[in-house]
């Protein structure tokens, strides 16, 4: 599935605002436009004389235009369109990006990015990503991008974690992503020893064959990547860790960009993601692109 336009919500915090100049730089890459929704919440304006109504649209209407102000300062060029939504924050940005879902040149689909800031003005000082942010994670069916961390120089590297063969297309978006920015690409395979088995041998051959199967599919996943992208700089890292959403974060810290698959519970209850996808949402120090697994 090729890479569409960037879909990015705009709200007027701090947040949004990192969120909307990092989208306007990845349609660049992509040379793809750039949506950008901000929200009015229709059950309070319902409530509103039309006047006032009037007067909130409005002022949805120039922080967009601030929004695409902010996107041609850091895109010049770039084609951007905007729109206010009628519906909750995270279902427009759904719908917006499912309806930039278009036939490519080559007959494949052409699969919208949704790209949301770590906490909008919804958000208490004590989260470190709002609701808007986990439901969109939680029910896109398309990659999308949490931008967390503080704007920085530009590291040259993208981190994928890699668990099994199902992340291929999670590596591929990765790659696609890399070699789009002239950065170089890391796997990052990183499993936990079970501690404390003292004398059950049974049980820790077990693990052992299990982390050698994970380390296998890591490695042949990078050899199939580095034919895919020959002039791509292909590395692999397999770590035995405490957490391997800890070893994602610290690799957060001198990255562009962490990509992990989305690994949602048939049957949840509560919350939609696996653990680690969580966890590297929640402490991340830069972007986190979540792709859909198959």
């Amino acid at each position: 599935m090729s890479e569409g336009p960037v879909v990015v919500g705009a709200d007027g915090s701090g947040g949004a605002a990192g969120a909307v100049r990092w989208a306007a730089q990845e349609a660049a890459f992509r040379h793809q436009p750039l949506h950008i929704v901000c929200v009015v919440d229709l059950d309070l304006a319902e409530r509103l004389s039309a006047e006032t109504t009037r007067r909130v649209r409005d002022a949805a209407r120039s922080l967009l235009g601030e929004a695409s102000a902010a996107a041609l300062g850091r895109a010049p060029g770039l084609a951007v369109s905007t729109e206010v939504g009628r519906e909750p924050a995270a279902d427009s940005l759904l719908r917006a990006a499912a309806s930039k879902a278009l036939p490519a040149a080559d007959g494949t689909a052409s699969e919208a990015t949704i790209v949301v800031g770590s906490r909008g003005l919804g958000g208490f000082s004590a989260l470190l990503l709002g609701s808007v942010g986990l439901t969109v994670v939680g029910q896109a069916r398309c990659p999308v991008v949490v931008v967390r961390g503080t704007e920085r120089a530009s590291s040259g590297v993208i981190v994928v974690g890699v668990r099994d063969e199902e992340d291929l297309e999670v590596v591929r978006f990765a790659g696609e992503t890399a070699r789009r920015r002239g950065a170089s690409l890391r796997l990052l395979s990183a499993w936990t020893y079970l501690q404390y088995v003292g004398s059950m041998v049974p049980m820790a051959d077990e693990v052992r064959l299990a982390v050698e199967e994970e380390a296998a599919a890591s490695t042949r996943m990078l050899g199939i990547i580095r034919k895919e992208f020959p002039d791509l700089k292909v590395t692999e890292k397999v770590a035995r860790v405490p957490s391997p959403a800890g070893e994602l974060v610290a690799e957060s810290l001198r990255a562009d960009l962490v990509v992990v698959g989305a690994r949602r519970r048939a049957h949840h209850v509560g919350r939609a993601l696996g653990r680690v996808t969580h966890a590297v949402l929640q402490h991340a120090d830069c972007p986190v692109a979540v792709v859909p697994r198959e």
